[in-house]
């Protein structure tokens, strides 16, 4: 199979012959034909997060087809397609797992961090952690549906009852999540690196009220606000925006360090909340929500072998939508 390779930290992706993949007991070998480009792949790129695994096929927004079927696999049938997310594999029997919180598990495995991941024309996944694509959305524009759709939705269920919702970076994630927020009666305000017109631009045309630099205030107080951007300084920044009794959601898996702030941002009974990874039941929710939004992903192809570029674009925020890999006519 073909892949692109990360060999150690900070060093491009190379292209490379690998052996072909077997389905172990419960896995089911995929066919790729796209795969989304997430901030989280950078995270592991430029060493951010500790203890992947080198060498390593990154990538966790993979949608394909099933082509070889693991001993034991009941779930799924050949051609069957799919979409591959972060979260891997779980223990199955922690008190995490048994609670429905397998994205808690301290056993977790993830895609294209701890097992190789999509940025390749073939991937293997435990049929437990592969969900099946809704009809009416073509691989490219499904593919940020399984990371940045489904992160910022489990982020938006815990913002809670939000009439009034900030959205901090607008990026892949923020952009599917406005979407959702609007055709569900919510005032959206989105925030951008200062300077950032066409992003504010881009926010507006998705149906924000209101888009600016993240470091202006909006025009009215928050219900809750939703931090898809790495940056730690934006959590007192948002603790501003937010009414009393609002809450500040923290959505990425990696974050610069937050700075010390005075206790008055957060009393009120505002509350700060992480989101981790996400559990089975987000990405049955979400995927069947999608299509009657319905959630539209702008994406931004490449091929296969532009992963590097893709990569490039989106640490330097030159990216609307969202990028995503493809491996073969999708």
């Amino acid at each position: 199979m073909r892949a692109m390779l990360l060999q150690a930290v900070g060093r491009p992706l190379v292209m490379t012959d690998l052996p072909e993949p077997k389905a172990g007991p419960g896995q089911v070998v995929v066919r790729v034909r796209s795969c989304g480009v997430c901030r989280t792949d950078l995270h592991v790129v430029d060493g951010e997060l500790p203890d992947a695994k080198y060498p390593l096929v990154p990538g966790h927004e993979i949608v394909g087809h099933v082509i070889a079927l693991g001993e034991g696999v009941s779930d799924y049938t050949l051609g069957d397609r799919v979409g591959i997310p972060w979260l891997g594999w779980s223990c199955g029997a922690c008190r995490f797992c048994l609670a429905g919180e397998e994205n808690l598990c301290d056993q977790a495995r993830f895609t294209g961090y701890q097992i190789d991941g999509g940025y390749a024309d073939r991937a293997v996944v435990d049929q437990r952690y592969c969900f099946r694509i809704p009809d009416g959305i073509s691989d490219v524009e499904a593919a940020p549906l399984l990371c940045a759709g489904l992160i910022g939705y489990r982020a938006y269920r815990m913002a809670g009852a939000a009439s009034v919702l900030g959205l901090y970076g607008f990026g892949a994630a923020a952009h599917i999540l406005i979407q959702v927020a609007v055709a569900q009666g919510m005032r959206v305000h989105a925030f951008t690196r200062p300077g950032d017109a066409a992003a504010q631009d881009f926010a507006r045309r998705l149906g924000a009220v209101w888009a600016g630099p993240s470091d202006a205030l909006p025009p009215e107080p928050l219900d809750a606000a939703i931090i898809f951007a790495p940056v730690g300084n934006l959590v007192p920044t948002a603790l501003k925006a937010v009414r009393k009794g609002g809450r500040v959601i923290c959505a990425g898996i990696h974050m610069s360090d937050i700075p010390a702030f005075p206790y008055h941002l957060l009393w009120g009974e505002r509350m700060v909340k992480s989101v981790a990874n996400l559990t089975r039941q987000d990405a049955i929710d979400f995927l069947a929500l999608a299509p009657l939004i319905p959630v539209r992903t702008h994406p931004v192809p490449y091929a296969l072998q532009d992963a590097n570029r893709a990569l490039d674009d989106l640490r330097a925020g030159r990216l609307q939508g969202a990028a995503v890999l493809v491996t073969e006519s999708a």
